[in-house]
């Protein structure tokens, strides 16, 4: 199928798995081409249709789009000749790949497939994934035959949630295929709200995206052992930084927690596959290991600053989301911070903005997740995200009582705010 009969023929393109990745993608595509945007999440496609984007990503007059046809019916997938997957990819609690929303999705669409369909995945997967795992799925349940009655191809998401800056139209879309045509064609699309590169071949395309995060994750692990190394010196790790930050070529990352769906998650993918091959990672795992621990050692130096200065047992911890200024709680390593402290018989309080209750409540349990109304003065303060609103307001001042400790995660506290009283700490 060529572009200009893909266009010519009005033929229509499906958006299966409408959140972080899926919703941005279709109300962009819906600019220029039909769009069937497709959930299993009823209650999700009800807010689609009325405007109402939960995660704050999209705007009402972009999801309000007349050429988007949401929709949690997967015969609609029939009408629609291009099926791009967008579902998340996460990890078991033993760390390893839980591909059952790709392979869920996969059945979906093979039930709905028509010949001469081309179906591309976005999720993040291992090098294999699309070819060895879904195109088995998507002949078994449509009866057709790759290669012959449709094709696959791979475009690794770029999302990255808050950022205003790199959004869709702005970045390069990797895009990958099974056969030229298809190829072709999928550049075409993509090239319409986009800068694409065309990737050799669909498993280059997928290690690609593994490993962009691997590398941002190992970065910040770097820097996270660097902070536990300068601590025990006595050194203020963001006036080392400062310092070589000062050479042309040193690369500035900050220590910090590394959670959500993509850093946290993704290096699990490209090393499960690795040692299926029979091959350990030494650097990646010990990377992830340091990143994954930093939780509970931010609590526990919280503890000691405690203890040290005999203050009282009452915490409040700012912020829950896995970043700034997004809902997204996914992976957050702030739930470490706030267990670890609990173990220790603190009371904490947590304060985040953007943080829904039920969402934290059914992924973490009974968090004490409180309104901006019932903050009081605490023993401690440990600020763990970079809110536009904490900073704004400086919010952490009035929630210090005369003498306490505040533990700043992002380094973002200028020293001169506080009372002498008040003992800083900072990653």
């Amino acid at each position: 199928m060529i572009f200009e009969e893909f266009e010519k023929k009005q033929r229509k393109i499906a958006v299966v798995g409408l959140g972080y990745v899926g919703l941005p993608l279709a109300v962009s595509l819906a600019k220029f081409f039909s769009v069937v945007g497709f959930d299993v999440n009823n209650k999700r496609i009800e807010q689609l249709q009325e405007g109402f984007d939960i995660t704050n990503e999209t705007s009402e007059s972009l999801i309000k789009s007349p050429n988007i046809h949401y929709t949690n019916d997967p015969a609609y997938l029939k009408e629609t000749s291009v099926i791009i997957v967008t579902v998340p990819t996460p990890i078991l609690k033993s760390k390893l790949p839980d591909l059952s929303l790709v392979e869920s999705a996969s059945q979906i669409v093979g039930q709905n497939l028509v010949k001469g369909s081309i179906v591309v995945y976005e999720s993040t997967v291992y090098p294999s994934v699309t070819e060895d795992l879904c195109v088995p799925i998507l002949e078994k349940y449509s009866g057709l035959k790759h290669l012959k009655d449709f094709f696959v191809g791979y475009s690794p998401e770029r999302i990255n949630p808050g950022d205003k800056l790199h959004i869709l139209e702005n970045i390069t879309k990797v895009v990958s295929a099974s056969s030229k045509e298809s190829l072709d064609l999928i550049s075409k699309i993509y090239g319409k709200i986009t800068n694409v590169y065309e990737a050799p071949n669909i498993k280059t395309a997928e290690a690609a995206k593994v490993i962009e995060n691997t590398q941002r994750d190992l970065n910040i692990a770097l820097m996270n052992e660097l902070s536990l190394i300068f601590h025990k010196m006595g050194l203020d790790t963001k006036e080392v930084l400062d310092a070589a930050s000062t050479k042309w070529n040193f690369l500035r990352f900050e220590p910090g927690l590394v959670g959500g769906h993509c850093i946290s998650v993704d290096p699990y993918y490209l090393t499960y596959k690795a040692q299926e091959l029979g091959y350990l990672p030494q650097v990646i795992l010990a990377g992830r290991r340091l990143n994954d621990s930093m939780g509970d050692f931010l609590a526990q130096e919280s503890v000691k600053l405690i203890m040290k200065n005999n203050l009282g047992h009452e915490c409040l911890i700012l912020g829950f989301t896995f970043k700034e200024n997004i809902k997204d709680i996914r992976n957050s390593l702030v739930f470490n911070i706030y267990k670890e402290l609990i173990n220790f018989n603190m009371s904490v309080d947590v304060y985040d903005p953007y943080a829904i209750k039920e969402e934290v409540y059914g992924h973490y349990g009974n968090v004490n997740l409180i309104d901006k109304s019932r903050l009081k003065k605490y023993d401690c303060v440990i600020l763990a995200v970079r809110h536009d609103e904490f900073l704004r307001e400086k919010i952490w001042l009035n929630c210090l009582k005369e003498k306490a400790c505040l533990v700043d995660v992002k380094n973002v506290i200028d020293k001169k705010d506080l009372l002498d009283s008040v003992y800083l700490w900072r990653l």
